[in-house]
């Protein structure tokens, strides 16, 4: 495939190209690197809490006695109240309010209260950047956009990366490699980017937009705005009755005997205006799921439309699932996780070709080494922090990221970069042998065993490319 441009339109876009790569790389890393781990969530959180009993069958009668139980223990009941329901892919049942969550027992009775400090903070560093989260997911969503700006340049500044697409030149000049990889990862791996790039930019812009259309299409109601996307809230008044879950989950198997149900949220908890949504996946469809509605006593209200409704309110409840793979099973999260760390890759080896092209060694060169190359030993050492000690895994986290850079201040990049990797392999050597003193058994099974092989062969990894590594 051969086509030109005009020299000057190619210069243009290789030049804004290369600016907007050196500004939002950084970022861009870690916003990469967080998400390509934050695909495996479910199995994260699992491996936190090992302890916690997998199943699928549960009793919907022991689970309503259990919850009513709960909310009239002199808990604080949040306006929503929720219960994720256990499934193939999250075979675990719980019960949250916005700030507490409990396991629940297969026989129904209330568990532990759970405790996933890392996964949360890890996924708060993919959406949020650790930074308030009205200002994050904007920022974060940001960088989506940008994304989307880097891919399409990208391809306009370097008309041969198609024919290029299978040129992997390794071991020259330190510009020709990285460029090879970059541009090599980036050809392979651009549909996904490019899939990445757009729904990550609409988690945070969709909120800045309804301002703007409920004005256009509702006189300004934002609320008739969210009502025609959501579905307007159920008007009910009824007695303060205990919630009846079980005749809403009995009730599921004729109403959608398809649909494989897993969460209940309970709107309005507490109010006599109270009530139930089910969500449900559908086999074949990409959206997140079907909301069915109940009132508190269980009747039935309706469904939500989503999986039958207009194109554009199907496509904005398929945006989480695009977005994090959560779609097929673990055969897409592994996907995902593959082309996340290319696009990791992608987002370094960026900034790796600036930094060559400039022609001399100095702290940038330093201090990007010991950012890149200290992520992971500060995801590690925060994992380690979240299992075993008192300390916030968030804080822990940039602790080691700006002892990472301050290490690389003192010495040279190959150096820092040797030192990194083997502090790496130690950390997530670390990471396996922590989590099984604690949990013994419990850290051989189900995801916590995934977990632990995965940072097992990391480290191993790690290991052997700090060995071979030049320190000089």
């Amino acid at each position: 495939m051969k086509f030109s441009l005009p020299s000057g339109f190619v210069k243009r876009s290789l030049a804004s190209h290369s600016w907007l790569g050196l500004m939002t790389g950084a970022l861009m890393y870690l916003i990469c690197l967080s998400g390509t781990l934050a695909v495996f969530g479910q199995e994260l959180q699992q491996w936190e809490q090992p302890r916690g009993d997998t199943f699928t069958e549960f009793d919907p009668q022991a689970l309503e006695t259990t919850y009513n139980e709960l909310t009239a223990s002199g808990v604080e009941v949040t306006h929503h109240m929720f219960v994720m329901l256990p499934t193939e892919k999250r075979p675990r049942l719980t019960i949250s309010s916005e700030n507490q969550t409990w396991l629940v027992h297969p026989d129904g009775t209330l568990g532990a209260e759970v405790a996933h400090e890392w996964t949360d903070m890890l996924v708060n560093l993919h959406l949020y950047l650790h930074l308030p989260r009205n200002i994050g997911m904007i920022f974060v969503s940001a960088f989506g956009a940008i994304l989307c700006g880097l891919i399409v340049s990208g391809f306009f500044a370097h008309p041969r990366i198609l024919k290029d697409a299978f040129n992997l030149r390794l071991g020259g000049s330190r510009q020709l490699e990285q460029t090879d990889i970059h541009n090599r990862l980036s050809v392979w791996s651009a549909p996904f980017h490019l899939v990445i790039a757009v729904t990550g930019a609409f988690f945070g812009f969709f909120g800045l937009v309804m301002g703007p259309l409920s004005q256009t299409y509702f006189d300004g109601d934002r609320t008739q705005a969210m009502a025609a996307l959501y579905g307007a809230e159920p008007a009910l008044a009824q007695d303060m009755e205990p919630v009846g879950l079980s005749a809403a989950l009995t009730r599921m198997d004729e109403i959608a005997p398809q649909a494989e149900p897993f969460y209940l949220t309970i709107e309005d908890a507490g109010t006599p205006q109270q009530y139930m949504i089910i969500g449900a996946t559908h086999p074949g469809r990409l959206i997140y799921a079907e909301q069915y509605r109940f009132d508190a006593a269980g009747n039935y209200l309706g469904p939500a439309g989503f999986a039958d409704g207009e194109a554009g309110q199907q496509v904005i409840f398929s945006v989480y699932q695009a977005h994090f793979g959560q779609f097929g099973g673990m055969l897409s999260k592994v996907f995902y996780g593959i082309f996340g760390l290319a696009l990791s890759v992608v987002s370094v080896t960026g900034i790796n070709i600036w930094l060559a092209k400039r022609g001399k060694k100095d702290v940038i060169n330093r201090l990007w080494s010991g950012f890149v190359w200290g992520a992971p030993v500060a995801l590690a050492l925060s994992a380690i922090a979240a299992l075993a000690l008192p300390l916030s895994p968030a804080g822990c986290f940039w602790a080691v990221m700006a002892a990472a850079a301050g290490l690389s201040l003192f010495m040279n990049q190959d150096r820092t970069v040797r030192i990194l990797m083997l502090a790496s392999a130690a950390a997530l050597a670390g990471v396996a042998l922590c989590h099984a003193i604690l949990f013994g058994a419990y850290a051989a099974q189900d995801a916590a065993l995934a977990v632990n092989l995965a940072a097992v062969l990391l480290a191993a990894g790690f290991l052997a490319a700090g060995l071979t590594r030049k320190a000089a």
